[in-house]
């Protein structure tokens, strides 16, 4: 390809996954980050491009992508990495995308779209699991239910870790969970709510954690009210409604530091064969004033074999001119019905909500 797709945080676990996936359907990116041993390492197996460079300094950040049609962002934590690889892609006319999953950092993205328009980029952030399943199934049953008012997404699975989804949950520790009521965000305690979902005919208890379609959904669609739900043990759930006292500790930045030095030394992210053995399952359901209601599920692969995909195939369609300038979440950009294109992703009308 022509084009020039500049991938920043190219050797994490989630990035060199993605690196991989952009050789393998014909890109040559440019891998970029912040340290060089590994960067050089990856970029003399794949014989491509290498940049070395912090975000500190937004003029080093500037001259170092602005050659590059589109930088794609799988360096976490996004919300120390997004705003400035945002800042620079506006001052040079790059587009912008990224995997970011905070709903506070999507927030932030969304808040910048007339910056983006003025400057003739797109701005299409979350390009990878959980938003693109989750943003796509609810698209998909908005269009099910008319003027629908309130949303509930739960997600079952998640049994693969990658170093940096460990510290980005670390990092979201230390903060309160999230849910949107009337249009407007509201901070509530860890696991606030508990409701039951059922996934392909198998009843599970869920309570509320902040994914990132807290955000993407009313950016999507308009629902006014949104709660997402994830699936967790009894005693996790107990666990969590305890650790809330303790948010304040877990978000100082020395104890943050050693979880985190903590992570890098013990989770190395699941093998291939690991993978190939992971699937998640996604539920939700739609309501409108008159108690009119829609409902569906979503089967997918692995977290990060399903992230390596959209993420590529996301930066193939804004490189060809596919999205229009501004921000834009998945569904957006791409319809309801984006996600069904992969590999081993399949929706479900049917699943059921107590």
């Amino acid at each position: 390809m022509t084009e020039e797709l500049l991938l920043y945080g190219a050797y994490g676990y989630t990035g060199s996954l993605i690196a991989k996936t952009a050789v393998d359907r014909g890109f040559e990116p440019i891998l970029a980050g912040r340290r060089a041993e590994p960067l050089e390492a990856q970029a003399t197996d794949y014989g491509l491009e290498n940049r070395t460079f912090s975000l500190e300094h937004p003029e080093v950040v500037e001259n170092r992508i602005a050659d590059a049609d589109a930088v794609l962002n799988c360096a976490g934590p996004f919300s120390a990495t997004a705003r400035p690889l945002i800042d620079a892609c506006i001052e040079t006319g790059t587009e912008y995308l990224d995997i970011a999953g905070r709903y506070d950092v999507l927030e932030e993205t969304a808040e910048r779209d007339g910056e983006a328009s003025d400057a003739g980029i797109t701005l299409l952030p979350a390009v990878g699991f959980d938003v693109v399943p989750t943003n796509c199934l609810t698209s998909y049953l908005t269009e099910q239910v008319e003027d629908p008012t309130h949303l509930r997404v739960a997600i079952d699975g998640l049994g693969t870790f990658s170093p940096g989804t460990v510290k980005a949950i670390l990092e979201q520790a230390g903060d309160p969970g999230a849910v949107r009521e009337d249009g407007r965000l509201r901070s509530v305690p860890l696991a606030w709510k508990r409701r039951e979902f059922s996934f392909e005919g198998e009843a599970k208890s869920a309570v509320t954690v902040p994914w990132g379609e807290v955000s993407t959904a009313y950016h999507s669609t308009g629902i006014p009210n949104v709660e997402t739900y994830a699936t967790v043990p009894e005693y996790a759930q107990t666990a969590m409604k305890r650790a809330r006292g303790f948010s304040g500790i877990l978000g100082w930045g020395p104890v943050q530091s050693a979880l985190q030095a903590v992570v890098d030394a013990v989770v190395e992210g699941p093998t291939a064969a690991e993978r190939a053995q992971s699937h998640n399952r996604i539920a939700a359901e739609v309501e409108n004033a008159d108690g009119d209601t829609a409902s569906a599920g979503l089967r997918t692969p692995d977290t990060y074999d399903l992230t390596a995909e959209t993420a590529v195939d996301a930066a193939g369609r804004v490189l060809d001119g596919d999205v229009a300038a501004g921000f834009h979440t998945p569904s957006e950009a791409f319809g309801a019905d984006y996600v069904l294109e992969f590999s081993g992703v399949e929706r479900d009308d049917t699943e059921e909500f107590e």
